[in-house]
């Protein structure tokens, strides 16, 4: 297959994990240095400034990521349409630059740490240590209980009774 029909396959009909990764954003100097990555998956609450398009300049927080439409909605962008109201305007997530993390999920902030996420353990209860039962000697054996006979099944085959259809009266 050519490169130019496998490129086109991966943006325009993905599969959802390569939508998910499409749907990451370059980090801002600072961020790069404190985390020592260039690029996150961008989420609801984070704060990003528009580096491309219409919109140059805007910073504001993500309202909402959508991987069917390949953008995000930022707060402060909206369209006007004809009829009246106000429409969010989904910019595609390479367009911005991320500058303020939204750390509120632990297990995103370890990630981004390079941390592996801690495992809550229960804590583990001790077996009851129960008294043993004193056993009183006698000199008597105890008694056999008596085992059931098994009785012998014996099958008998029997062949299965067939319907014979019905004969038709002459008239």
């Amino acid at each position: 297959m050519k490169p130019t029909t496998i490129r086109k396959r991966t943006i325009y009909n993905p599969s959802l994990f390569v939508k998910s990764k499409l749907l990451c954003s370059h980090l801002s100097k600072e961020l790069q240095q404190k985390y020592n990555k260039n690029s996150i998956r961008v989420t609801e609450g984070d704060t990003v400034r528009v580096m491309r398009g219409e919109f140059k300049g805007v910073s504001g927080k993500i309202i909402r990521v959508s991987s069917d439409k390949n953008g995000i909605a930022v707060e402060g962008i909206k369209k006007e349409k004809l009829k009246g109201g106000n429409l969010d305007v989904f910019i595609h997530t390479s367009n911005v630059l991320v500058t303020d993390i939204n750390t509120e999920d632990k297990w995103r902030q370890n990630k981004l740490e390079g941390k592996k996420p801690a495992k809550e353990t229960k804590p583990k209860e001790e077996p009851k240590q129960e008294k043993p039962k004193e056993v009183k000697e006698t000199k008597e054996k105890p008694k056999e209980a008596k085992k059931p006979e098994l009785k012998k099944e014996t099958k008998t085959e029997t062949k299965p009774k067939t319907v014979k259809p019905a004969k038709k009266e002459a008239k």
